[in-house]
């Protein structure tokens, strides 16, 4: 396992990240806890989740493992969750105020059994407060020891650099990473949320690395996916990704050439598109939510491998990015719709709710 230094912090982090989403809902926390321990025994030390996985079960999942491995192996763990959204229909359990940041990242820590986390990502950018107002509670919470590093997550490009020049024009904690979607089959942050992160040194963490599974090369044109896979689920997340890639001919031209290289190296897809990945510009490291040991086994997989100049190339020529996806499609109506004040439903309400605007 190799390791880079989370954004302009001090902090290192692992090429690769264990996504904790499904923790306590399609992983058991038997489970669970050994696709932990064979993360950390790999030398896998970032660890993801947030307060609205499972509606904070998740973040228990990994607090009772943290517990049960107190010393050496905690204590090497990079521990992230995030904040921003809630399950209570309270109006002021949502978005970026003081009053509930306070409240989800003392909710956190105490479903993760720890004093601080470190990093706490903001889950999604909230025009209706005032950046000052979040990034003081933030600065303060570093400061009394809550956190160590700040970061966002689904920011667009403008908004990650309003909170950077915000955050140092004040002199309060700055932010050293963004969580984007961002894979192979989704390159549209490589317009304006790449150059704004490698302009300010901020770590990119991709999410949906794997885009639902397609790149793991289990799907078939035309077919139907079978109940076990992602795209075959009835949940609104999946419909969304199988909605989103199973129509382009450029995704399935992908698809075909991650399989070809694949077979060319001796290697699976999924380590082929992680490998792609984790070598671009500004990652730290892929977030693969595994949901089984043998996901997770094929996932560390791709820190053992290289690909060519010429392998690179090939899959970044026939994956170049088209207008219309992330963050300007589905993601950028919503914050539009919230700025026009048309009625479209709040970022929380879609969520919660379920619809086809997931998050990751």
């Amino acid at each position: 396992m190799k390791y880079r230094k989370l954004g302009h912090s001090g902090t290192a982090v692992s090429e690769l990240a264990l996504g904790t989403m499904y923790f306590a809902d399609e992983t058991s926390e038997k489970e669970a806890f050994a696709i932990l321990d064979g993360f950390t025994e790999a030398g896998g030390n970032l660890i993801d989740t947030s307060n609205v996985y499972v509606n904070g079960k998740s973040e228990e999942v990994v607090g009772r493992w943290l517990a049960a491995r107190s010393g050496e192996v905690a204590d090497r763990v990079v521990l992230t969750t995030k904040g921003r959204f809630s399950a209570s229909p309270d109006v002021n359990d949502a978005g970026l105020s003081r009053r509930n940041l306070q409240r989800s990242l003392d909710g956190s820590l105490k479903r993760l059994g720890v004093e601080r986390v470190d990093l706490y990502q903001l889950h999604a950018s909230d025009m209706e407060t005032p950046v000052e107002e979040t990034l003081r509670f933030l600065d303060e919470a570093v400061r009394g020891g809550k956190i160590h590093y700040v970061g966002l997550s689904n920011f667009t490009g403008w908004q990650l650099q309003l909170m950077m020049s915000s955050a140092k024009a004040m002199g309060v904690a700055v932010p050293v990473s963004i969580q984007s979607q961002y894979s192979l089959l989704s390159r549209e942050i490589e317009w304006e949320i790449v150059p704004a992160a490698l302009h300010n040194s901020v770590s990119l963490l991709p999410w949906s690395p794997l885009a639902g599974g397609f790149l793991a090369g289990k799907y078939a044109r035309g077919g139907e996916p079978d109940a076990g896979m992602r795209a075959g689920s009835d949940k609104a997340l999946y419909r969304y990704v199988s909605g989103e890639y199973a129509g382009s001919d450029r995704n399935w031209a992908t698809i075909n050439k991650v399989v070809s290289i694949a077979r060319e190296i001796g290697a699976t897809p999924a380590q082929v598109a992680l490998r792609w990945l984790a070598d671009r510009p500004a990652v730290a490291a892929p977030v693969c939510g595994a949901r089984t040991m043998e996901q997770l086994r094929d996932n560390l997989g791709m820190t053992e491998i290289t690909l060519s100049e010429e392998q690179t190339r090939s899959l970044e020529d026939v994956s170049r990015p088209v207008p219309g996806g992330y963050p300007y499609g589905a993601f950028g109506q919503w914050q539009r719709a919230r700025w026009m004040q048309d009625g479209s439903p709040a970022p929380e309400q879609v969520i919660m709710q379920g619809s086809d605007h997931p998050l990751g």
